[in-house]
Order: structure tokens, then C-alpha cells, then sequence
């Protein structure tokens, strides 16, 4: 198992955790709004790192964004095993190819 798949699971254990006793318990109990707003904040603040050029930052911001990720994909009931099926369907695929292939008229 990867350290993704062992955090996911202690995720998904922690969904009906006392709020009072696991921050993953607190971020899921107040819904899959503040979930996927808590990812957009790690995911700006990453952003900053990388644009800084901080390695050591954006390390840890990126270990932050996974984790947050993974909550608000439990929040949603969509697991990682999913995430890694849609992955594992893109590979070899140019991404150019990908992206047309998903493409919506209009857009």
C-alpha cells in the first residue's frame, strides 16, 4: 500500500470520528463545502511556494494539498482507488489527446 492509500484509509476511518478528537473528523463534519474550501486555500498556498521557488515550502504545502485533496474526495464518497482508475485510463495517452477528448463543444 502507498502512503496516498494508507492516508485515504485513515481518512475514511476518521469520518465518524469525534470532532473534538481528529481535525480530519472536524473538516468532514463540516460538510464537503468547507472540505473542498480548505483544498483551494492549500492549493493557493502552494501555489505561492512554487512561484517563490521555495523547494522546502512547496514541499509541504504539496503534502498539505494531498492530504486535503483526499479529505474532500471522502467528503464526496469518491475514493482514491477511483482517482487512480481515471490515472491509470490516461496513460499513454498525450495529453494534448486527453484534454481534446474531454472537451465540450462550445468551450
Amino acid at each position: 500500500m502507498s502512503v496516498l492509500e494508507d492516508l485515504a484509509a485513515v481518512i475514511e476511518a476518521r469520518k465518524g470520528a469525534d470532532p473534538d478528537s481528529s481535525w480530519t473528523a472536524k473538516l468532514l463534519a463540516k460538510g464537503p463545502e468547507k472540505c473542498a474550501e480548505k483544498f483551494g486555500e492549500e492549493a493557493v498556498e502552494a501555489i505561492i511556494e512554487a512561484v517563490k521557488g521555495d523547494r522546502a515550502g512547496l514541499t509541504s504545502e504539496a503534502a498539505d494539498v494531498l492530504y486535503h485533496l483526499l479529505v474532500m474526495l471522502a467528503a464526496r464518497d469518491v475514493p482514491l482507488e477511483a482517482v487512480l482508475a481515471e490515472l491509470a485510463k490516461r496513460q499513454g495517452i498525450s495529453g494534448i489527446a486527453e484534454k481534446n477528448a474531454r472537451a465540450t463543444p462550445g468551450r
